[in-house]
């Protein structure tokens, strides 16, 4: 029984970040269903690629899939109907679309007053943009991520995930979460609501502070830390690594590692401070020691030394490393025609209530006419249904 068995969620999204907070639900166990419109309805039902693809395979694990027109009167009733034993509707339609729809709040709350709905937009529910359609890029552009990702001078550079995406999607599950427990309090559900721009200014952390609070703004650092040096790429011999010191005694760390312990006191190099002062100096000294031993012998040595640093890796050395194999983050699942797959599984660990991929993703409708069965409808009503093109 995994952590939210007892939820019910009716998943109305589509593309990245509402399939991402949906994902997180069923993974731990909630009833998931992906209400999507029947075969030929949708002109963009493949923005993801195939049903049987990476994408919507990883996507979509763990729910079970219903096809219905809401457009359709009688697909309305059905959709109501179903609300009413819900615990949450997620949706990432444009502002707008939803009330057209009748997924709004108000009209949810009137059916359950213990719904709760989650919307995801591209820009927020109200305010100039709100009509605008929002994908990853255009909110990594917007909310500061592009500015300050690449080479100095380089120009605008994406970063190589849907950063703005995934974290809209968490961001959206943790505050339908908290107001899960809140209606604990209440009996009441409410209206959870974030954007990509939100989310991504949110991620931007660190480097968003530094503008409110000091006014700085960041620019390109590359692979070196935006404040803290030695933090980032360094050649070695054979390749490269990621090198993280940080604090001033993990600096007088390396220094005793590298055989001069003398810059570990250096003024020029002693403080935070003063080693971001003087950055070209401490790369120019570093740069050809590191290159006079190997990746590996450097990872060994600065272990042992208590330096942070770390292997770069491309994607089949990340699933090919051991602590990443012990973790079991490279979850199988059976699929019907592809036979077991792995999936990128669950970064978050309940020990009394884990999480699991349930199920590879389903087939349009797959689950339709047993979850219509549960409503009470009968094998003639689901034919009637199907054949008026509301399922």
């Amino acid at each position: 029984m995994g952590a939210l068995s007892h939820i019910r969620v009716l998943d109305l999204t589509r593309v990245r970040a509402g399939p991402t907070c949906c994902r997180l639900f069923a993974d731990y166990g909630a009833d998931v269903i992906k209400i999507e419109p029947p075969e030929g309805v949708d002109p963009n039902a493949t923005i993801n690629g195939p049903r049987d693809g990476y994408d919507m395979q990883n996507l979509h694990r763990s729910k079970r899939s219903l096809s219905l027109n809401l457009k359709k009167p009688e697909g309305r009733k059905i959709f109501e109907e179903m609300v009413k034993t819900a615990d949450i509707v997620v949706e990432n339609y444009r502002p707008d679309v939803k009330y057209r729809l009748g997924v709004d709040y108000e009209t949810l709350s009137a059916i359950n007053p213990r719904i709760i709905l989650t919307s995801i937009s591209g820009f927020g529910q109200d305010g100039p943009y709100t009509k605008r359609p929002g994908f990853d890029q255009i909110a990594q552009g917007m909310g500061g991520l592009m500015a300050v990702t690449g080479l100095p001078g380089q120009g605008p550079v994406r970063a190589g995930a849907a950063v703005a995406d995934l974290s809209a999607g968490v961001y959206a599950a943790t505050g339908t979460l908290m107001a899960l427990v809140e209606r604990e309090v209440s009996g009441k559900g409410q209206w959870v609501h974030t954007s990509l721009l939100e989310a991504q200014i949110a991620t931007m952390d660190f480097q968003a502070a530094r503008y409110l609070v000091d006014g700085d703004v960041p620019e390109q650092a590359g692979n070196d830390h935006p404040v803290s040096t030695p933090t980032g790429v360094v050649a070695t011999k054979d390749g490269y690594l990621n090198l993280g010191v940080a604090g001033d005694g993990q600096w007088r760390d390396l220094c005793t590692e590298i055989g001069h312990p003398e810059l570990g006191t250096d003024p020029r190099f002693a403080t935070v401070q003063a080693r971001l002062d003087n950055r070209p100096a401490v790369n120019a000294l570093l740069d050809p020691i590191f290159r006079s031993d190997t990746t590996t012998n450097w990872l060994n040595r600065l272990e042992a030394a208590h330096v942070p640093a770390g292997p770069i890796y491309r994607m089949d050395e990340v699933f090919a490393d051991p602590q990443v194999q012990h973790l079991g983050i490279a979850a199988t699942v059976e699929h019907p025609r592809r036979g077991p797959i792995q999936l990128v599984g669950l970064p978050v660990h309940l020990d009394r209530t884990p999480p699991a991929i349930s199920r590879a993703a389903p087939d349009l409708g797959e689950d339709t006419d047993s979850i219509l069965s549960e409503l009470g409808y009968d094998a003639a009503r689901i034919g009637a249904l199907r054949s008026d093109g509301v399922v």
